[in-house]
């Protein structure tokens, strides 16, 4: 195999399928999980030759599970990209309990499962890179989305401690935070609601999945080796 080893968690739709295609481009060796999107990773497959791994990152176990299959594959991992997210919009009162524990579960406590699992051989290595996602609404917060934000600014909270626990082991930690992006996540967002952030947006537009693959791949470079701890916005200037 030649090129980096890149494993994504969440890699079958929207952003995470941009940065799969945009890695395999560049010669990079590539495996994705996905959890309910069997037909979108098979497609996937097929057209870039990455290799999907099913995963539920809500359960520890199936974590490991799918990590070990990676390692597998890859031998080691190079960049992890932790990307698996879901949302919902309610108000706070009207949240259930067992919702509220699924987009904790798998948008903070899955990250967690994630990078403990690979960590170790990065270590052992003295090398690696690690990419978390969050979301402006992690960094600001967003009405009507408290869940969503309070596990999204958990993983900003996450990946600075880590930077700076993992640094002397020559391991970078860095997250992205996207601002309104056009993905399946947001199909449902009132196309009215849309319209006013993207007018309120000084680029006066929501973002496109391969302009935070790019980002992916930018902080995944070696040209991002003295970059750790940091939060990049791809929010087209909304969140400053």
């Amino acid at each position: 195999m030649s090129g980096k080893n890149i494993l994504i968690i969440g890699g079958s739709r929207g952003i995470g399928a941009e940065a799969v295609k945009s890695f395999r481009a560049a010669g990079d060796n590539v495996v994705f999980t996905y959890h309910r999107s069997e037909r979108e990773a098979d497609d996937l497959r097929i057209r870039t030759g990455a290799v999907p791994v099913r995963c539920d990152v809500k359960f520890s176990n199936s974590v490991k599970i799918a990590i070990d299959k990676a390692l597998s594959i890859l031998g080691h991992i190079d960049v992890l990209i932790c990307n698996a997210a879901i949302a919902d919009f309610a108000l706070i009162t009207d949240i259930e309990e067992s919702r509220w524990e699924e987009i904790i579960d798998t948008n903070l406590n899955g990250v967690f499962y994630c990078i403990r699992n690979v960590l170790p051989l990065m270590i052992q290595r003295k090398s690696g890179s690690i990419i978390t996602v969050s979301s402006m609404w992690g960094q600001v917060g967003a009405s009507c989305e408290v869940a969503y934000s309070a596990a999204k600014a958990g993983v900003i909270g996450l990946t600075k401690a880590l930077a700076k626990e993992v640094g002397p082991s020559g391991i970078t930690v860095n997250c992205i935070a996207p601002g309104m992006i056009d993905t399946d996540m947001n199909a449902n967002v009132d196309a009215e609601a849309v319209a006013e952030i993207a007018d309120e947006t000084p680029l006066c537009r929501i973002g496109k999945p391969q302009e935070v693959a790019s980002a992916m791949m930018f902080l995944a470079s070696e040209d991002a080796r003295f970059i750790t701890g940091q939060v990049l916005g791809v929010n087209g200037g909304l969140i400053v």
